[in-house]
């Protein structure tokens, strides 16, 4: 695989390029070149588009691909193939399988499925034994057999003292427990946020209080271990302040929201669109500036697609019975990007590529001569209607079919592979 990208601006905060229009050569999957012109030989193929920009490979730390056990919903190849479409080189997949993913067999099989990809997928497993709660899962050797994390997705863990040992047994072997913050003796059976626009639709709201009260209490037993914890999925301002006032402390706490946090707020639910029903629900526009900032001065790490496919069956009911979550790859970067306030877009990049795989533990990606062409192509200023056909997951549940965005993914280049999109 011989490339010659051409006139692209970099966008790289580890790269002595960052910012420059250059020309960058890859041969064999390795970057030999970067000049600002380089002439094409006649094995290499040439990639031009106006306004292009590159980055390191964009990698999501929360997307759900379902398989094994809800293929019907998504699966392993259908699941890579929205990655791609959407930018990103690297994913890390949920524990909510059937089973869930609680052993190294689980483990084993995503990673030997997925072993020839052009983008590369590290499962999460479980932190609880088959997400119940009770024990510990076989944490060690799940991350011997190729597990980057412990979590068990959206089950919040409401035993206190199994989030405490997990956090110290995990120390042992360098393990990151990621956590979702959900007090379900508050929240229970809510419907969305609770505020005018739950009052207003007469649905059961869910207190910003019910996430703000486990995010307190994770942090105090991060404080307490003396350990690394991540808290994904935060949706509100006061979450924000909590974990700035941790990250101030010195504690090792990191964090990331979902581009739906900091893109839509609840006023989107006024006509039941069961699509927009989520897990964390869609909060304030008072919550959505509070998350805009918090990435703008560091306080959230990252921005993940939080990638929830779902069958018409879980979406297609009355809105208390439709299923959490939405699709969101193929539609990330496109609704951070055209909702991104005074978010930069070397941040916006930053959420996507450096940090995730900084918490993760992952190899520094670089856009250098000799490194490894882990690329992310695109155009942060195309505008562009999102349409059904453009769909790659198996799942459409989705309310942005028809939206118009700002900022379009032009393709990837990983593993000695590349694919462009064909818009």
């Amino acid at each position: 695989m011989n490339l010659l990208i051409k006139s692209a601006t970099i966008i790289d905060s580890n790269s002595t390029h960052n910012g420059k229009t250059m020309d960058v050569l890859i041969e064999n999957g390795i970057i030999v070149s970067i000049k600002s012109k380089i002439n094409a030989e006649k094995n290499v193929k040439v990639i031009e588009a106006d306004n292009l920009h590159i980055s390191t490979g964009w990698f999501d730390m929360q997307v759900n691909f379902c398989d094994p056990g809800f293929e019907h919903k998504e699966d392993l190849e259908t699941g890579i193939e929205a990655a791609t479409a959407g930018g990103f080189t690297g994913v890390a997949v949920v524990s909510s399988t059937n089973p869930p993913i609680h052993s190294k067999s689980e483990v084993q099989y995503i990673k030997n499925k997925t072993a020839d990809s052009i983008v590369d997928v590290y499962p999460i497993g479980t932190l609880s034994y088959r997400q119940e709660g009770n024990d510990i899962s076989e944490m060690y050797d799940m991350q011997q057999a190729g597990a980057i994390a412990f979590s068990d997705d959206k089950k919040s863990v409401g035993n206190a003292g199994l989030l405490m040992r997990a956090l110290l047994y995990a120390q042992n072997f360098g393990g990151l427990i990621i956590t979702h913050c959900d007090e379900k003796s508050i929240s229970q059976d809510g419907q969305i946020n609770e505020g005018e626009t739950s009052t207003k639709l007469g649905l059961k709201g869910i207190p910003a209080l019910a996430e703000e009260v486990m995010v307190n209490r994770n942090i105090f037993l991060a404080e307490y271990t003396n350990a690394p914890i991540h808290i994904s999925n935060i949706s509100t301002g006061k979450s924000v302040e909590l974990i700035r006032q941790a990250k101030a402390k010195g504690l090792k706490v990191t964090a990331s929201v979902n581009a739906y946090n900091i893109a839509i707020d609840d006023s989107a639910l006024n006509n039941f669109d069961s699509n927009y029903k989520l897990n964390p629900p869609l909060r304030t526009k008072s919550d959505l500036e509070a998350l805009r900032k918090g990435i703008v001065d560091g306080t959230i790490d990252c921005i993940t697609s939080d990638h929830r496919p779902q069958d018409i069956e879980s979406k297609n009911l009355e809105f208390d019975n439709a299923s959490n979550g939405m699709i969101g790859l193929e539609t990330c970067f496109s609704l951070i990007n055209s909702n991104k306030g005074k978010i930069k877009l070397e941040q916006i990049i930053d959420s996507i590529t450096v940090n995730p795989r900084n918490i993760l533990k992952l190899p520094l990606l670089k856009i250098a001569e000799g490194e490894k062409a882990n690329i992310t192509l695109f155009n942060p200023t195309m505008e562009w209607t999102f349409e059904k056909k453009y769909i790659h997951s198996k799942s459409a549940n989705t309310p942005f079919i028809g939206t118009k965005f700002i900022g379009k993914v032009l393709g990837i280049i990983n593993n000695k592979q590349s694919h462009l999109n064909k818009y």
